[in-house]
């Protein structure tokens, strides 16, 4: 078949959740279809981050975008006056829907692969092809939930509390005009329903590759903590914040030469300022390669308090025998259970008490890694759990 699919972000390199989950579907996806990517570019995607793409690809085309304050207070404007939702209004780029008319005009597509809520509204002009939307969250919870966390001083709390209800209609409503909608876990399947999805989506989970994602041989130089994220985005400064502030001193209470490094792409000065005055705390940014410092790890945090979708990190680190304490929301949509595959705490009291667990008591440590690696393998490996797109692209 010939495949069409529309990504918001570069899907490589597999960087960063969003990143992981579309690069494995197409990575899936070529090898059974002829694949043209139509996608959005930054000013950080390099050449050749597209040429490799091109490998898997018939043809890839980029369409730039590039967000400031002053275009999201604009959209901002318009979501207002139209009751649009401003998450969707800001990649609104007449830039893509002209390459797509181009597209369009000289190319029959059988299918057309919509990836991520924001590129929906690209795909409904192919009214000759079967359409597909693929999930990565349900949108509306995500924003609904960080809305809730987000403190009364910051303007982007009330900027949500108008914007969640909108992207619920919204979302439903895109839901309904595709052929076929795909959900990443039960939990989004029971959300999308909610908005006004309809409830037969299939769920396909995000994936990673366990070959790539062989598992580490960690020899952490004493106790070790790590996260990984991007630190820009506002659920992980609210999680990494609130472990800083509530949790990781009763650690360090109890495990007093503990280190903790925070690795992820554009971290806030509240985070950076804080490494200034603790030297057990580093604050890298964003690195190329991770795997030295998980190699020096002995565990990793994830404490989301908001969130939707599945967590890539998780994934990964599951893959890469990682260990992990994580919330109930930093886990939803992944089959792993406490003390099997994971360690699940919301408090910051037992959030404490499980991550000392994990820094020292070594059987328990190996026991979650040598699980949670077998969990990863058998059930998110993506060339297994890919495997229902075959049966979705010909209805």
């Amino acid at each position: 078949m010939r495949v069409l699919l529309l990504t918001q972000v570069l899907p490589y390199p597999p960087d960063s959740g969003p990143k992981v989950k579309t690069y494995y579907v197409l990575k899936y996806l070529a090898t059974k279809h002829q694949v043209t990517l139509v996608s959005f570019v930054r000013d950080t995607d390099k050449p050749e981050y597209i040429r490799h793409l091109e490998t898997l690809c018939e043809r890839v085309i980029t369409v730039p975008i590039t967000r400031s304050p002053v275009k999201d207070l604009l959209f901002l404007g318009k979501s207002i006056f139209s009751g649009q939702p401003w998450m969707m209004l800001r990649d609104e780029r007449p830039e893509m829907r002209a390459a797509l008319r181009d597209l369009a005009a000289t190319t029959y597509f059988d299918v057309v692969h919509a990836d991520q809520l924001n590129m929906g509204q690209y795909a409904l002009p192919f009214t000759k092809s079967r359409k597909v939307l693929d999930l990565h969250n349900a949108l509306w919870v995500l924003y609904k939930r960080l809305a809730e966390t987000l403190p009364p001083s910051k303007p982007m709390k009330y900027i949500l509390m108008r914007d969640w209800p909108l992207l619920k209609r919204y979302e439903g409503a895109m839901c309904r005009a595709f052929d076929a909608v795909l959900a990443v876990s039960q939990e989004d399947r029971q959300a999308l329903t909610e908005a006004g999805a309809r409830p037969e989506m299939p769920i396909i989970p995000i994936a990673v590759d366990t070959d790539e994602q062989a598992q580490i041989a960690r020899a952490p130089k004493g106790p070790h903590i790590v996260h990984i994220g991007t630190m820009y985005w506002p659920p992980n400064i609210a999680g990494i914040t609130w472990f800083l502030d509530e949790i990781y001193p009763l650690i360090k209470q109890r495990v007093p030469d503990v280190r903790c490094t925070l690795i992820g792409a554009r971290p806030p000065t509240s985070i950076t300022e804080r490494a200034q005055s603790d030297p057990s705390l580093t604050v890298t940014g964003y690195v190329e390669d991770p795997v030295p410092y998980l190699a020096d790890s002995s565990m990793m945090v994830v404490p989301l308090q908001a969130g939707g979708g599945m967590r890539v990190k998780i994934l990964n680190a599951l893959s890469q025998g990682i260990p992990m304490v994580s919330t109930t929301v930093g886990c939803e949509g992944i089959a792993v259970a406490h003390e099997r595959d994971i360690m699940i705490a919301d408090k910051p009291a037992d959030f404490a008490e499980a991550t000392v667990r994990l820094l020292t008591d070594a059987e328990l440590n190996r026991r979650i890694t040598e699980q949670g690696r077998r969990t990863v393998v058998e059930t998110y490996d993506y060339r297994q759990a890919c495997r229902p797109l075959d049966a979705i692209y010909t209805g």
